[in-house]
């Protein structure tokens, strides 16, 4: 049987391995996975085609893959849903979850000068349990942007 990933170049393989990658490294500031985190990264797993020989390596070692920013906004939008949804899984936005948000947002293409309202609004969305369309629609109020 034919993988998702077959379908398409190489580069949205590697693109969700790097985004795996980071969404893994983010449950792993406490040092553990917890079980609510696992269940998430097992359905995101799912969601981006992760094999389950790629969920281990990474479980193991999330510092080897390399990131690569998506090119579209939607694409954007997506991964600073869920590296927002695993960051405030425990809904407590403390100061350093907060400027470690703002770097990812940077991180992830989107302007210096706006970060911080974006991450607010990241923020305080995750602490009313959304879903991905409602999430982008909030963002691009405070970013808005032509494709």
């Amino acid at each position: 049987m034919m993988s998702i990933s077959d379908l398409y170049p190489t580069g949205l393989h590697e693109q969700n391995i790097g985004h795996f990658a980071s969404i893994v490294r983010l449950a792993l500031l406490d040092n553990v996975i917890n079980s609510e985190e696992h269940r998430l990264l097992e359905r995101l797993a799912i969601r981006l085609d992760i094999t389950k020989s790629e969920f281990k390596a990474i479980l193991k070692n999330p510092t080897k893959f390399p990131v690569n920013p998506p090119v579209s906004y939607d694409d954007r939008l997506e991964h600073l849903y869920d590296l927002t949804k695993m960051m405030f899984l425990d809904k407590n936005p403390t100061i350093d979850k907060t400027s470690l948000m703002d770097r990812i947002a940077v991180g992830l293409g989107f302007p210096v000068e706006n970060a911080r309202a974006i991450v607010k609004e990241a923020i305080k969305f995750f602490l009313k349990e959304p879903d991905m369309e409602d999430f982008k629609k909030v963002i691009k109020k405070v970013n808005p942007m032509k494709h």
